[in-house]
């Protein structure tokens, strides 16, 4: 018995949060998006089912207390608990019922849209879903390419690795004529990762000193041991940079769909309550 328990354990740990509980959170969203469409079709709401009708109360009602409990993620992450409600579990919570917002919300707006507050929640909600899907893609499969990329390294140590040799660059361009050493020093002396954050996003770096010092180079007289010296060193360099700057576009991708979903869903609950406050004041 107690094998069994600590193998369903152990698999409970390395099961995925959208695997959770065999797809648990899945199959409940499944059945709250079908019971909302039978609803949708079923019952005789005239003129035609809409947000001011009572199955337009009752979807909105479930909406919006999905939107506030689904908000709660990021102060539940602050404790860690096991059983059904671990932050496994709520996250997969989190995940399949924030999707079945799309089939709940869209049917208790009874697809009737303008330009009004209640349009403005509806498109915030769609917004934070969007993103919410970038983030679980992110999620599931920029880790692994995190891990590929660093090679068994920290990125304190790739970032030492780029430090040593700067200084052998430092040492060897000493030799050179004064325009390609000036070119070097100036690659030596730029900051390799800051040119804006598309760059970051993109992985592109246009004004990369390195790579005009080492077209300079290249271009230089052959046959020099201090230039042939220089250009092997920059070749590495720029490899290291190359390596280093798509760890920190691969974290950049990781995390910039938060600076999307948490602004929005805090716009998303304001215009919630604006929502709710107009339709009681105009009931």
């Amino acid at each position: 018995m107690a094998t069994r328990t600590t193998r369903r354990l152990e698999r409970g740990e390395h099961d995925s949060f959208l695997r959770h509980a065999g797809f648990r959170w899945l199959k409940v969203a499944l059945v709250l998006c079908l019971a909302a469409i039978l609803g949708y079709a079923l019952i005789d709401v005239q003129p035609r089912p809409n947000g001011g009708s009572w199955y337009g109360y009752t979807l909105g009602t479930i909406g919006a207390g999905l939107i506030v409990w689904l908000s709660l993620l990021g102060i539940r992450k602050r404790a860690i608990t096991p059983g059904n409600w671990s932050l496994k579990g709520w996250t997969s919570a989190h995940v399949y019922l924030g999707l079945a917002l799309i089939v709940v919300a869209t049917l208790h707006t009874g697809f009737q849209l303008g330009w009004n507050v209640h349009t403005l929640a509806y498109v915030l909600m769609m917004l934070v879903i969007a993103s919410g899907i970038w983030g679980i893609t992110a999620y599931t499969q920029l880790p692994a390419a995190l891990s590929n990329n660093r090679e068994e390294q920290t990125q304190g140590q790739m970032m030492e690795g780029l430090r040593a040799v700067d200084r052998q660059l430092h040492d060897a361009a000493q030799p050179l004529d004064r325009r390609l050493a000036d070119l070097v020093l100036a690659a030596l002396e730029e900051d390799p990762f800051d040119q804006g954050a598309w760059s970051r996003l993109t992985g592109r770096y246009p004004r990369c000193a390195n790579e005009r010092s080492l077209q300079a180079i290249a271009r230089a007289d052959g046959g020099n041991e201090a230039n042939d010296r220089v250009e092997k060193l920059l070749i590495r360099r720029k490899a290291l940079l190359e390596r280093m700057r798509r760890h920190l576009r691969l974290k950049a991708l990781l995390e910039v769909w938060l600076f999307v979903h948490v602004p929005a869903t805090i716009a998303l609950l304001a215009a919630l309550f604006a929502h709710i406050i107009s339709v009681f004041y105009y009931w």
